[in-house]
């Protein structure tokens, strides 16, 4: 059974997957870093700042008012925190989109690498000048 197990990790599929998550995982740390620290504040600019992170309805309990989702959460009041969903929705589709156009590129970068150089035909040429003083060579022969 060990030796089964020894077989199966040693596989290149279970290497490449594992290759592939450890470098998801640090993709996933640019990707948020790029979104978070480029993007959305850009986004900021032409939005005038709006953040939803801390808006949030009260469903029941008391909450000092103007407090943020923070203060809120650590009141012990069940409120519905509808503004950080926002912001994780509006995160995830620049994230899907960054991601998407990242795919692209390197789809377009690895086809333009997997793609032959133009080759010139091969251009069909008669015979040569000595082949056919040899031909008539040999037919006068005859």
């Amino acid at each position: 059974m060990i030796q089964e197990f020894k077989d199966f990790i040693a596989k290149g599929n279970v290497m490449d997957m594992a290759v592939g998550i450890i470098i998801g995982a640090a993709f996933t740390a640019i990707v948020t870093s790029l979104v978070g620290d480029i993007i959305n504040p850009i986004i900021g600019l032409f939005t005038g700042g709006v953040d939803f992170t801390n808006n949030y309805a009260v469903l029941s309990g008391e909450v000092p008012a103007g407090a943020s989702l923070d203060e809120a959460r650590k009141s012990g009041a069940s409120i519905f925190a509808y503004g950080a969903f926002v912001m994780a929705v509006i995160n995830f589709l620049i994230i899907a989109f960054v991601v998407f156009m990242l795919v692209k590129m390197v789809n377009r970068v690895k086809a333009a690498a997997e793609k032959p150089d133009d080759v010139a035909p091969a251009v069909e040429t008669g015979p040569s000048q000595l082949d056919v003083l040899l031909e008539i060579r040999d037919a006068l022969r005859k």
